[in-house]
């Protein structure tokens, strides 16, 4: 069979578009109006507010407070004596037998009177310029890191956070992106 000429390609795909056409409008030209769906959506009614809801404002009026004046000197003997209660006894625990509570968190406050908090400690260099290095390099990343010199040694913390559990999930993140395993410690402000 030849090859069909232009022409005839066109004509072919023209009545075709024709027919497609033809196919989709038809119906719609030959639909009754009666035959429309009509949807109806039923809806119970908006209720009405209850009245204890209504909340209509009171105008306040001021209150006629007298000045204080002083007491007379017959009333100074009716007074009744405060009595101060001795504090209660608490038995101290010597310092080599109290364990380290580093898995329960502590509320409150501490010694100084912050809030109690941890960091996660992720190196412990004889360097101090390595563990600035490293402490730059953790900044870098969006860490709050810092340095503590301890025993001739300089430490490498991120942190503080407030929650112990918190501080748990700075750990696992550390050692997950920057592969830095390390350890949870009680956060403790520098001292001058």
């Amino acid at each position: 069979m030849a090859l069909l000429d232009r022409g005839l390609r066109q004509r072919i795909v023209g009545a075709l578009v024709l027919l497609a056409l033809a196919v989709v409008f038809l119906p719609m030209l030959f639909s009754r109006p009666d035959e429309a769906r009509d949807v109806q959506v039923v809806a119970p009614a908006m209720p009405e507010p209850a009245d204890s809801l209504i909340v209509t404002p009171e105008p306040v009026e001021p209150l006629d407070i007298p000045p204080l004046q002083a007491m007379p000197e017959h009333a100074a003997e009716s007074v009744v004596p405060v009595v101060e209660q001795e504090p209660p006894v608490v038995a101290e625990v010597p310092s080599s037998q109290a364990p380290l509570a580093s898995d329960t968190p502590v509320a409150g406050l501490d010694e100084a009177g912050l809030p109690r908090s941890w960091s996660v400690q992720l190196a412990s260099l004889a360097s101090r310029e390595g563990a600035e290095a490293l402490q730059q390099k953790l900044r870098a990343q969006g860490y709050n890191a810092y340095v503590r010199s301890f025993e001739g040694k300089t430490r490498v913390l991120v942190g503080p956070v407030i929650e112990k559990t918190e501080a748990e999930r700075l750990r696992a993140q550390l050692k997950r992106q920057l592969q830095l395993d390390g350890f949870i410690v009680r956060f403790q402000p520098e001292r001058n």
